[in-house]
């Protein structure tokens, strides 16, 4: 990209590099790893919309680890479940009509606001909430709501794939998930974005690009996508316990393994058997993904794993340990 620089009085060719930047995010400072771009030549500091609002949204997410808040896409899978607009959710919680629309879109929330949101998390919380409070909904809203709270309570499908999820899954967010708990449902619909754009899809490709995918997103955002904890393996980087995931995937119908033998060697080959729910990947995760993708579109599973080999992440760590997001940093797109 050219761009003219006024210290050179001429077009010149930039560059991007990575400093420390410190922001304030509601009375406290907090120091991200920014990129900025410049001259190539001089080193002249450029505007760049896109990279100044990737560091800022870097900000706020550290923000949010610290204070233990929900990060955006957290507090619209909450409103969804529930089947609400956002202007409705606002009602239902007693909120100005803008507020769920500026806590999705990036706005750092109301702690108070934040523990409400954590309790109506769970489906019986909800009814406890309406039960005990004076709520700006007509009749008709309400009995949809109750509706949707016993479906969720009685779905016994749902239950069991929450308590087996959360039986293998379930830790703090940090370092090693990318600071998100893991999110089965995004995992599934990463799976299903790859094996539907890459015919033939074998299984040891597909787990690189996951990782490519949540690591670069993490550096971009500072959070992953899917909270996937991804460990060595001979092979390259894999997500833990990515056979139990396959499993779970298959007995949901979601897609599964077909094994293939060519010249006496197993193919292990990624079949979808759902459509990807709309609404469950963000239009920034769909545009890594997008991105990852033609990367690596001409990469066979042999290629994409030798690449994986040559990261720092990789080779900074020993079979069956797991590769921390913080060496997100140093993947390598060229």
């Amino acid at each position: 990209m050219k761009k003219y620089c006024e210290e050179c009085g001429r077009d010149v060719e930039t560059k991007v590099i990575s400093r420390k930047e410190t922001y304030e995010v509601c009375g406290e400072r907090i120091e991200v790893d920014a990129k900025v771009l410049v001259c190539a030549g001089c080193g002249e500091e450029f505007f760049c919309e896109e990279l100044d609002n990737a560091t800022l949204v870097k900000a706020y997410n550290e923000y949010r680890r610290r204070h233990k808040l929900l990060f955006p896409d957290e507090i619209k899978k909450i409103r969804v479940q529930y089947g609400f607009s956002q202007r409705s959710f606002a009602k239902l919680l007693n909120w100005g009509d803008k507020t769920v629309h500026r806590y999705e879109n990036g706005s750092i929330q109301d702690k108070a606001h934040n523990s409400l949101l954590l309790f109506l998390r769970n489906p019986e919380n909800m009814r406890i909430y309406l039960t005990e409070n004076e709520v700006m909904l007509d009749d008709n809203q309400k009995e949809k709501l109750l509706k949707t709270v016993d479906k969720l309570e009685q779905d016994s499908e749902y239950h069991a794939g929450n308590k087996l999820v959360n039986l293998f899954f379930s830790e703090m967010p940090s370092v090693e998930n990318g600071f998100k708990p893991f999110d089965y449902e995004k995992f599934c619909a990463m799976v299903l974005f790859f094996a539907k754009k890459s015919a033939g899809l074998l299984k040891v490709k597909l787990l690189k690009l996951l990782n490519y995918s949540d690591f670069v997103f993490y550096r971009e955002n500072g959070i992953s996508i899917s909270g996937a904890r991804y460990v060595h393996l001979p092979y390259g980087p894999v997500p833990k316990n990515y056979d139990l995931l396959f499993g779970m995937m298959e007995a949901d119908e979601i897609a599964h393994i077909e094994v293939e033998f060519d010249n006496g060697y197993e193919k292990h080959q990624v079949i979808p058997d759902s459509e990807i729910s709309e609404g469950v990947l963000s239009e920034s995760e769909l545009s890594v993904l997008e991105r990852i993708y033609e990367k690596f579109a001409d990469f066979g599973s042999a290629e994409i794993s030798n690449y994986s080999h040559r990261e720092k992440g990789y080779t900074s760590t020993k079979q069956g340990e797991v590769i921390s997001y913080s060496f997100a940093k140093d993947i390598r797109l060229d």
